[in-house]
């Protein structure tokens, strides 16, 4: 099915929600500045408060302008089709989002196509990236951008070292590809190493921030770069469904999830961490190493597959993601606190349990 299913209303309610952390919702303090916002037509460049938005965004991102999107993965889409032409190709991890969770936009709507490169945990080496590229021959598909994904979700939440984006955006710009950052959970990785955001993005031509995580607004990204790079990204939002309107009710929301709640990760990664130590201690379980607010664990030693753990832990109220035949994720945030992490592992070992 394409089309998201109904609840199932002979399941319990959910108790803890550990499926993802796009599974929070605003609290009743950011509900009440969304309401407070001054707005205009965003078209027209009158909403004051989306421009607040795009403002800090670029600042904190270290970029010239930004530009507010509905999602992360428009914002993906948006700046590959800015960097892209038909025919190119992108290189990224082989996990990369943008290559198994955007339902192939990028040859839908760029007609580009990515090439995935392997690597531990959703990274890859400079010499991983020099290896890929190509000659510069009309036989050839051009080699026009590479991508990283700060944090790499199906690499377990890993963080890309600095360093290491650095090397690597050195060798895309000394063989002529522009660099992209997906950074869904990149304040996940500023907290978690103490670095800026700035810091983090300096080698990569575009990146982007998703408020709809960890960050605990309802919807909406932004996509930084430099003036020219949004000024071409502009017209591909209009293409895409123009622009939000009064958008600076949204934009509300992601200014308080900037002065409110990216202090509060660091509780998400502690909870994560009490979580995986919970998981390793029960039988069945494997637990891979955990960085930011992702854990995932092997279920092949309890006898079920991640889907049939999924469905169970459903049943007692909790929910989790199945991530492969054997892999499942569990995903903290700021809905979430200690107890819920315990009634999480009470209800894991349970199920665990079951043969």
């Amino acid at each position: 099915m394409f089309t998201p299913a109904r609840p199932d209303p002979s399941l319990p309610p959910v108790r803890v929600n550990l499926y993802s952390d796009t599974q929070t919702r605003p609290s009743p303090s950011m509900k009440e500045a969304m309401m407070r916002a001054e707005v205009g037509d965003e078209q027209h460049g009158e909403d004051p408060t989306v421009w607040e938005l795009c403002d800090r965004m670029a600042g904190l991102l270290g970029k010239e302008a930004a530009v507010f999107l509905p999602s992360g993965t428009m914002c993906n889409q948006v700046a590959i089709l800015t960097l892209c032409r038909p025919g190119d190709e992108i290189l990224a991890h082989e996990h990369a989002h943008i290559v198994n969770s955007e339902g192939g936009a990028a040859s839908a709507l760029a007609s580009a196509f990515v090439t995935g490169l392997r690597g531990e945990r959703g990274m890859f080496t400079p010499d991983d990236a020099r290896a890929a590229l190509r000659p510069r021959t009309r036989y050839a598909p051009p080699q026009a951008l590479l991508a990283v994904e700060q944090t790499s979700n199906l690499g377990g939440g890993a963080v890309w070292p600095v360093e290491r984006l650095d090397a690597v955006a050195r060798v895309a710009h000394e063989a002529g590809l522009a660099t992209h950052m997906d950074g869904a959970r990149l304040m996940n990785a500023v907290v978690a190493t103490g670095q800026s955001a700035a810091d983090h993005a300096a080698g990569y031509d575009s990146v982007w921030l998703d408020f709809t995580k960890g960050l605990g607004a309802p919807l909406g990204a932004v996509l930084a770069g430099s003036r020219e790079f949004i000024d071409a990204a502009w017209r591909w939002k209009q293409r895409l469904g123009g622009s939000m309107r009064q958008g600076g009710i949204c934009a509300a929301a992601c200014l308080y999830a900037l002065d409110h709640n990216i202090e509060l990760l660091a509780e998400d990664h502690l909870n994560a961490a009490r979580l995986a130590r919970g998981l390793a201690q029960i039988e069945g379980f494997t637990v891979e190493p955990v960085e930011t607010n992702l854990v995932f664990f092997e279920t092949s030693g309890t006898g079920r597959t991640a889907d049939q753990i999924e469905a169970a832990a459903r049943r007692h109220g909790l929910m989790i993601s199945s991530m492969g035949p054997y892999r499942a994720r569990a995903c903290t945030h700021l809905d979430v606190d200690a107890a819920g992490i315990e009634f999480a592992l009470s209800v894991l070992r349970e199920v665990a349990a079951k043969r």
